[in-house]
């Protein structure tokens, strides 16, 4: 598939050359500082020093007082209190960061995952029931509830009380409760919005902590679960987030969790420094397979574990979990492949939205993603449950899917999500009416542009310029993640060197040895991009985007340029 590549407009020459100035390094660097926005030497402090006495004071989110005056008189009457979250990874890391510090001061609690296949997302009318029989007059809802206006009230009919802990966008109405934790209200004053439902939890607990006395130090461990739920929700890394993602990974790699460090241990990455991308490739499918396949609870049960020997075998079994996962995700995507290339009218379309009973419910999110890397348009999948049509959508960058949506609401049941990912529920005789639905409301407002996929690329950059100190300060960036991606750079006019070759089970990645001008030269790998080989082979010039990786092999590290896209130079034409 061809990308367009854009390259960002370079940062003020002057603010740029101040920056460099102020804090000693290079201008390539200064440049990507101040395309980030940071103009000054306490921008850059607060950007490369995260710090925790940075984070706002959790006060200044709407009800935190009734929501921390509820939980304080439900513990003095000894009340049963359930912690209520969805199956995913922000659910769960939720779930188990709510009820492990509160489980620290006080017994009677519990925790709930709905069932993905029987209940849906979101608060249920059996979880509800679930609390009712087992005398729970106190739910805290986390990661959902912020549109469970009907169940809420169904709760509190049978006298049981919500606060909700919620990062979605919330409806025309709200829901009934004592309190509603969620910076994306219109009304909340709270200054970062784009907090996870992990990261709205840890807020409540630090405002806990602060009126009961409890030293900030001991949420600190707890922060391994916020980071990766930050890193698996895809929300940005920016403000509030980098800091907390910043010393949650500090904790992941220092002071993990036992049921943390059996999943590393499973994903064959106990020995290296955990970042990131490894949350979001190792760490965190391996806590959503649970509920794909099986139950959350399982994952909430490997988070909250204490004894290592229970925490690798319970690893091991949501490892399992993960395998199962993608053999049926693999064979549901080749699926959906051939029917959108066996129809004339959605092979054309600027939308995808694909109906079977017979999906597994637990992984067509995955799979509409899939679907966006073959066909770049926004997706909906969906299959059969409890005698409804339910589904996943996924979107494309700069489009906003939750705006479609809305502009079909009348033909769904329910929906919910944010602008590039979303849930939904309709009856099945409206699928074809919802398919037309969407595909105009994609039509009307979706760019020619955003239907093909970009590399944003924050410069140009010869090898020369890729030095040990640019190096180490690159490294500084992270985390890295939405609104702080790992910097992408283009080189002109590089050769392929001797060294260069397909790799991978069916030869389908480029391992390269790269070489411009200067004699410089580097090692990248360009993976599932094959078909540029035949052409670099031959000794022309091409140029590359690229962002620079460290690579780990057999305990050596050395660096690696990991190609988002080659093309063929300009001064070959």
């Amino acid at each position: 598939m061809d990308k367009r590549w854009v390259i960002k407009m370079p940062g003020d020459a002057t603010e740029v050359d101040d920056l460099a100035e102020a804090l000693d390094i290079n201008t390539p660097v200064a440049n990507l500082l101040v395309q980030r926005g940071l103009k000054n030497f306490e921008d850059a402090r607060q950007f490369f020093r995260p710090a925790l006495e940075d984070l706002h004071d959790p006060f200044s989110m709407m009800d935190m007082n009734q929501a921390v005056d509820r939980i304080m008189s439900a513990m003095d009457r000894n009340e049963r209190i359930l912690v209520y979250g969805d199956y995913d990874v922000d659910g769960t890391t939720s779930v188990a960061l709510l009820y492990s510090f509160f489980n620290k001061y006080y017994s009677n609690l519990g925790y709930y995952i709905p069932d993905r296949d029987t209940e849906g997302y979101g608060v249920s009318t059996k979880g509800v029931d679930y609390a009712s029989a087992n005398n729970y007059s106190l739910i805290i809802s986390i990661d959902c509830g912020i549109k469970a206006v009907e169940k809420v009230k169904y709760a509190k009919d049978k006298g049981i009380d919500f606060i909700i802990c919620d990062h979605h966008m919330p409806g025309d109405k709200l829901p009934d409760a004592v309190a509603i934790l969620d910076p994306k209200r219109k009304e909340c004053g709270y200054p970062f919005k784009e907090l996870s439902g992990c990261g709205v939890g840890y807020k409540l607990i630090q405002a806990y902590a602060r009126i009961n006395g409890i030293d900030s130090e001991e949420l600190i461990p707890l922060l391994q679960l916020v980071a990766v739920s930050i890193a698996a929700d895809i929300v940005p890394i920016v403000e509030e987030n980098r800091i907390l993602a910043f010393h949650g990974l500090e904790q992941l790699n220092t002071n993990p969790g036992e049921g943390i460090k059996a999943i590393r241990k499973i994903a064959g990455i106990a020995d290296k420094v955990v970042d990131i991308t490894d949350v979001v490739f190792k760490i965190g499918p391996r806590i959503n397979a649970a509920g794909r396949m099986e139950t959350g609870s399982k994952s909430v049960e490997l988070l909250l574990a204490k004894n290592q020997k229970e925490a690798f075998e319970m690893s091991q079994k949501i490892d399992g979990y993960n395998k199962d996962r993608r053999v049926i995700d693999q064979r549901i995507t080749q699926d959906a492949l051939l029917r959108i290339s066996s129809d004339q009218k959605l092979m054309y379309s600027k939308s995808t939205v694909l109906y079977n009973p017979d999906w597994h419910k637990g992984v067509i999110g995955i799979v509409a993603s899939r679907l966006i890397e073959t066909y770049f348009r926004p997706t909906v999948v969906l299959t059969e449950s409890n005698g409804m049509a339910t589904g996943s959508a996924r979107s494309v960058p700069g489009f906003d899917l939750y705006r479609a949506m809305e502009s079909c609401s009348h033909l769904l049941e329910n929906f919910g999500g944010h602008m590039y990912a979303a849930g939904l529920t309709l009856k099945k005789e409206n699928i074809s009416e919802f398919a037309d639905c969407f595909e105009h409301a994609v039509s009307e407002s979706i760019t020619d542009d955003q239907l093909v996929p970009v590399v944003d690329i924050d410069s140009e950059l010869d090898f020369k310029q890729i030095t040990d100190s640019f190096i180490r300060i690159l490294k500084q960036f992270q985390p890295f993640g939405p609104e702080n991606m790992a910097p992408v750079f283009v080189s002109r006019n590089v050769v392929s060197g001797p060294g260069s070759r397909l790799v991978g089970a069916s030869g389908e990645h480029i391992k390269l040895e790269l070489m411009q001008e200067n004699g410089i030269a580097f090692n990248g790998i360009a993976f599932s991009q094959s078909p540029s080989y035949e052409y670099i082979q031959h000794g022309q010039s091409f140029d590359i985007c690229y962002s620079i990786d460290e690579n780990e092999f057999r305990g050596r590290t050395s660096l690696q340029l990991n190609i988002k896209d080659i093309k063929p130079s300009l001064r070959n034409d």
